[in-house]
């Protein structure tokens, strides 16, 4: 509406004053009520007084739909330009899994992708994706440290620090689920006594993450994986100086913990393996007698074994490809493989080559690294063994590379003090030994 306006005074002048209606025929109006209410009806209920406005496109801040992903993801630069994004991925999964920490700062759309899921099952699902070996060790001060190695460019990677609660832990457990997801829990921290905190490190990320706490504190315990959940049971509990009889499991579909049978009696561990989906342990009772126990995951029981598996088993233990082999002598250099047909361990191999007794050149742990039996010992070494060919030793060089990684660190009188006590058969006696030893694949 407008109307002409001649100023008292004025009767001369012949400006003319525009007074314009206002926006909206009433005090109230609703278009700017709540972001919340998406349609007309649903403001009208909240402000039932309120006259809707009668220049509507006048409201800047109303409510706009959103774009579809298609749209967004044509609105965003490409991965690769000139290059359609399925065909850049195809090319971003063929780098080399040293360098995707690096692509993460290239930009927000290679950090996302890295940083995701789909990327790494690509990667596996197209056989490209690595197994690098992942190495926790306690040095001579009582800190805990890791470290990853990365068999195809033979070096040492570093790694974030393990958390607080665990870098003067002992006692715990660690375990691999998903093949990605390198988990550590229980033990006993120096001020806290026995634990039942459970924390998980993402190979993909390269971060740490808590998970639920387990049911009971336990360390000096015994764990394994069958069927990418993971089993714990007996070991001691500070808090109640006792044994434990209990064991529980945990399921990462469904991350929760739940209990699994008692053993009939209380064992602290210090043999575990699975074979033929079987849990088998030995260990010591509360009179610090030697027993063995068996699990089967498939009826949730327990049952007293006698069998050569476990009375003639000794540490480091793998079961690989059907089959299950032990450390034949300390450095590793001897096998032996169990015959169930026979129920005895019979001999595999024997390189002939032995390194010594001392601490050192202890082998701690068998592992699977690429198809092969890698042998893991103290002083960081690590020797593969093809199954196949049992006499094709092949030693990777990270040993050497271990020590020069370490002298270039500026830990060169510690180095030195490292060879000298190596040399008179007396390193490892009070620190640097390997604690737990697994394998993730990226």
């Amino acid at each position: 509406m407008e109307q002409a306006a001649q100023p008292r005074g004025l009767a001369s002048s012949h400006r003319v004053v525009r007074v314009r209606a206002p926006l909206v025929d009433s005090v109230s109006c609703y278009c700017r009520v709540d972001a919340g209410l998406k349609t007309v009806v649903g403001a009208r209920k909240f402000v039932p007084g309120a006259n809707s406005c009668l220049f509507p496109e006048n409201v800047s801040n109303r409510i706009r739909p959103k774009n579809s992903r298609k749209e967004r993801s044509r609105n965003q630069p490409p991965l690769l330009p000139g290059l359609p994004d399925d065909l850049a991925i195809a090319c971003l999964i063929r780098v080399p899994r040293v360098q995707h920490q690096n692509l993460r700062f290239v930009c927000k759309r290679w950090n996302r992708l890295v940083s995701g899921n789909y990327f790494y099952s690509l990667r596996k699902k197209l056989g490209m994706a690595e197994e690098w070996v992942y190495v926790i060790k306690r040095d001579r001060d009582g800190k805990i440290c890791w470290y990853a190695f990365v068999p195809i460019h033979q070096l040492w990677r570093s790694l974030p620090p393990v958390p607080v609660d665990y870098s003067e832990a002992i006692g715990f457990g660690c375990a691999v689920l998903s093949g990605c997801y390198l988990y550590l829990f229980g033990g006993k921290n120096p001020s806290k006594g026995s634990m039942r905190r459970v924390v998980f490190y993402n190979a993909r990320t390269n971060k740490w993450h808590r998970a639920p706490d387990m049911l009971r504190k336990r360390q000096f315990f015994s764990s394994c994986v069958i069927n990418n959940c993971l089993y714990v049971a007996g070991g001691e509990c500070e808090g109640n100086l006792r044994t434990l009889r209990s064991g529980e499991v945990y399921d990462p579909n469904r991350n929760r913990w739940t209990f699994i049978a008692e053993m009939t009696i209380e064992m602290t561990p210090f043999i575990g393996v699975v074979y033929e989906g079987k849990w088998f342990l030995k260990g010591l009772d509360n009179n610090r007698q030697v027993v063995s126990k068996v699990y089967m995951p498939t009826t949730n029981t327990w049952s007293t074994v006698n069998s050569a598996i476990v009375t003639g088993c000794r540490n480091p233990t793998i079961s690989l490809n059907g089959r299950l082999y032990a450390s034949g002598c300390n450095d590793g250099c001897k096998l032996k493989v169990y015959e169930g047909a026979t129920d005895s361990w019979n001999k595999f191999m024997d390189s002939k080559f032995h390194l010594g007794n001392c601490r050192t050149y202890w082998a701690v742990s068998f592992i699977s690294l690429n198809g092969k039996l890698a042998i893991v010992r103290n002083n960081m070494s690590i020797s593969l063994i093809d199954l196949c060919n049992p006499e094709n030793i092949i030693e990777t060089n990270s040993a050497h590379v271990w020590r020069e990684a370490v002298a270039r660190k500026g830990q060169l009188k510690s180095f030195v003090a490292s060879l000298w006590s190596s040399i008179a058969g007396r390193s490892g006696s009070k620190g640097n030994i390997v604690v737990h030893c697994q394998v993730l694949q990226v």
